[in-house]
């Protein structure tokens, strides 16, 4: 990559990478704080469901605030109403106000992804577009993975944590407010319906909404889940860092390994392994080597579900169909994530903890055995149509709102 690109780049990383610590650490500790508060699972698993309905809202109205004020003005804005959100859940301690904060910080930081994404893509070559959304997309994963481990700073009962967030959300601001890259157009592009995806590819969808559901409970209830199970916060960071490690590092070899062979052998493979690794983390009830190890491979296969099936729905869309249908996917996933916390924190209070993993596990099998169904007796799509995958992590972790179009957009210079 030249120079000149990675100096117009790297403040954006930067920021992005504080932003990716700020997303991680808090999600954990608002799991372990509504615990030691006394919240019931219910109630945090719905505290928890608002932040993707407010994902959601934003990833769908971002460009019309972005058209209206501009790139610089929405993204000051939002970040200063993400760094707010995060203090007023240290001064009113009360689940609703939680849940209201929960949904305007999901709407913020999905309009923040969408005005960082549009200035990597605007600032990208059709030379280097792929290096630039790779490091994009590990920089923020590895953000919200060691951001587990900023639980160990301070006490979670305490105001410390939430200031520290708060800090990291309004230093990111400063260097992407302060780049000069000119700030792009964002071009309506018009939207494909959900029943035409169906049409095209049953398997994408199902495959979508079962993996961000899995995603979402991990993501809303597993600190939760490990705090209730009585592990220390050093232990819950352990935990959750394990999971969200194993989504980063295993996701490329699993893309590539589907790009050779029908994708639907893969997801099916992938809901195995995460199907047991999922039943016999169920049964540990303490803080072990082998549990983490089970972790890291439930959550390696599980987090990487989502990237296999939406390059399988990308192989069923005609070139001029991927720019508008990436908004109907990311509404799909959106929708699917809302209701996995509650389902979980549903599951964890009338069942007992063990079912948490047990009922993910349930959702995997149900997945693999569509996946495997299908690849038996429904005939693949032929070679030739095929895209290559890419790295597309869940939008329970990172806003992808704008990917498509931008793969897009680097076809169309190759050719």
């Amino acid at each position: 990559m030249p120079f000149s690109a990675i100096t117009a780049i790297w403040p954006l990383f930067f920021g992005l990478s504080l932003i990716g610590l700020a997303l991680g650490v808090q999600g954990s500790l608002l799991g372990i704080r509504a615990s030691l508060e006394g919240f019931d699972n219910v109630t945090t698993g719905v505290m928890m469901s608002s932040y993707f309905a407010g994902f959601l809202a934003g990833s769908m109205l971002a460009p019309r605030l972005i058209h209206a004020v501009g790139h610089i003005r929405t993204f000051g804005a939002l970040t200063a109403l993400a760094s707010m959100t995060i203090l007023v859940h240290s001064i009113v301690i009360e689940p609703w106000t939680w849940s209201l904060m929960r949904l305007l910080t999901g709407f913020a930081m999905s309009a923040i992804y969408v005005v960082a994404e549009s200035w990597l893509n605007q600032i990208a070559t059709n030379e280097n577009r792929g290096q630039v959304l790779a490091t994009y997309m590990v920089i923020l994963l590895a953000g919200i993975c060691g951001g587990q481990f900023l639980l160990n700073l301070a006490d979670p009962g305490g105001f410390a944590l939430f200031a520290i967030i708060s800090l990291m959300v309004s230093l990111a601001a400063i260097p992407i407010l302060l780049t000069a890259t000119p700030t792009p157009e964002i071009a309506d592009t018009g939207k494909i319906s959900i029943r035409l995806l169906w049409q095209r590819a049953p398997m994408g969808i199902i495959g979508i909404v079962l993996s961000q559901w899995c995603c979402s409970a991990v993501f809303g209830m597993g600190a939760v889940y490990a705090t209730q199970m009585g592990f220390s916060v050093s232990e819950v960071a352990n935990f959750m860092a394990a999971m969200l490690g194993g989504g980063m590092l295993l996701q490329w070899p699993l893309g590539r390994m589907s790009d050779m062979t029908d994708r639907r052998w893969v997801i099916g493979l992938s809901c195995t392994i995460a199907m047991v690794a999922a039943y016999f983390v169920s049964f540990e009830v303490q803080p072990s080597t082998r549990f983490y190890a089970l972790s890291f491979v439930f959550g390696g296969f599980t987090f990487s579900l989502y990237s296999l099936a939406v390059s399988l729905m990308n192989d069923h869309l005609r070139q001029e169909e991927a720019v508008p249908a990436s908004g109907t996917i990311v509404l799909v996933a959106g929708l699917a994530s809302i209701s996995g916390p509650v389902a979980g924190a549903f599951c964890m209070d009338y069942f007992g903890l063990h079912s948490f993993f047990l009922l993910l596990a349930s959702s995997l099998a149900l997945l693999g055995i569509v996946s495997f169904y299908r690849a038996l007796f429904i005939p693949a799509i032929p070679s030739e149509f095929r895209t290559p995958s890419t790295l597309q992590p869940a939008t329970t972790l990172v806003g992808t709102v704008l990917h498509a179009e931008e793969e897009f957009d680097q076809e169309l210079g190759e050719e």
